[in-house]
């Protein structure tokens, strides 16, 4: 969305910031000031930290964590100086939680605001990253930066069967939040929300629980809300060759893009109750996959082979020409991939349609949005058997910059 005057600015959506039993305790250190635990059981993954400082952003090949707090920030300053000094507190802030240290250093003064809200004291690290993105709204004049937005940065064009919600799509600015304790996820989101305040507000945001994909090559392929195993294929975070074709921005795009990645989210609604009723033959159909093993149709084993080429006895192809796996395949995308990090969503209870608001949170980084995630996406869209229990309800482009320097924040080659 680039017409500023279009975009609302409203501040929380309907999921707000509320939820996720994140109201809890906060204990006074001396002084007044704020100590967070940190774990010390070797093993614990509340005692966990990932890195902050490095050549790419944390959150994107790191090992999938199970919790997501996902939100995107409207500007409300055109100052860009204000810009600069909101991504200079937010990367400080974020190197700090993510070692599982509060937010902000504390003032001690009785008589003002905690600089961190508290909830996660005692609860470690839990393998917190903080990724940070720029929207393509962020280029469209305020700030004087239209000239450094890359191409490939352009907005995503409608696409087949999307029923998209401008209210919980896009944004200015992004920030993904994962962890292995909600909490930690939600209060890292929180605290970057509380130094935004007269700066930014949140458009939209999302919860997620229970990844949907692997990204460690020593982690499992999790199922998702539909009880299928989905993208065992995925770009694993030792495979040094897939990420720097697919995944990592090279010289062909801004100086400060070198060594970033483009982050694309979309939130899909599974239609749970027609799917509960469907026998599992179509399941399995739909999906290209059987159930209970994962294996490709025609295989044994999850990560056998997918063979598209296999042909059953009535004289069709063994993996139908309309199941997910064949038209998310590399073969039918001129050899194109994404790396995916989803999350599966509940928000309650759709009383309009007396259904479960519950689906997946897609998430997915790549090199160029349009060549791969676009492309694919339209395939799926025209002719996905899935597209009979799904619905695409919000939609994101973001631009992650390359990794931070000590000493230096996010951004910091655009403003």
């Amino acid at each position: 969305m680039t017409d500023d005057a279009a975009k609302p600015r409203a501040g929380l959506t309907r999921r707000g910031l509320i939820g996720a039993g994140a109201a809890g305790g906060i204990a006074l250190a001396a002084g007044g000031g704020f100590a967070l635990g940190r774990a010390e059981a070797s093993g614990d993954p509340t005692g966990e930290v990932v890195a902050f400082h490095g050549e790419h952003q944390a959150g994107i090949t790191t090992p999938a964590q199970d919790r997501l707090h996902f939100a995107s920030f409207d500007l409300t300053t055109d100052s860009v100086a204000d810009l600069r000094t909101l991504l200079k507190e937010w990367t400080a802030a974020s190197a700090r939680m993510t070692k599982g240290e509060p937010a902000g250093t504390e003032n001690g003064d009785p008589y003002l605001p905690p600089d961190d809200t508290g909830e996660a004291v005692g609860l470690g690290p839990a393998d917190l990253t903080i990724t940070i993105g720029f929207g393509p709204s962020l280029f469209d004049g305020r700030f004087g930066l239209a000239s450094q937005r890359p191409d490939r940065l352009r907005p995503i064009p409608r696409l087949p069967a999307d029923e998209l919600d401008p209210k919980i799509s896009d944004g200015d600015v992004c920030v993904q939040a994962c962890a292995n304790d909600p909490q930690v996820a939600f209060h890292a989101v929180r605290n970057l929300a509380k130094i935004a305040q007269g700066v930014a507000v949140m458009r939209w945001c999302q919860l997620g629980f229970g990844r949907t994909s692997r990204t460690g090559a020593s982690q499992e392929t999790p199922r998702n809300l539909m009880g299928f195993k989905d993208g065992t294929n995925n770009i694993l975070n030792d495979d040094g060759g897939a990420l720097e074709q697919f995944v990592w921005v090279g010289d062909e795009g801004p100086e400060w893009m070198r060594g970033g990645s483009y982050l694309v989210s979309r939130r899909i609604r599974m239609l749970i109750e027609p799917w509960d009723r469907t026998f599992l033959q179509e399941q399995e159909q739909t999906f290209g996959r059987m159930k209970e093993s994962g294996a490709p149709i025609g295989g044994s084993e999850e990560k056998d082979e997918v063979d598209l080429g296999a042909i059953g006895p009535d004289g069709n192809p063994l993996i139908p020409a309309d199941a997910h796996i064949r038209l998310a395949s590399p073969e039918l995308n001129g050899g194109e991939r994404i790396l995916r990090r989803g999350y599966s969503f509940t928000d309650g209870f759709d009383v309009t349609r007396g259904q479960l608001d519950a689906g997946l949170f897609f998430i997915c980084f790549q090199r160029d949005p349009h060549k791969q995630f676009v492309r694919i996406q339209e395939k799926l869209g025209a002719d996905d058997r899935l597209n009979e229990y799904i619905l695409h309800t919000g939609s994101a482009l973001f631009a992650v910059p390359g990794g931070v320097s000590e000493g230096g924040y996010v951004g910091q080659g655009l403003v």
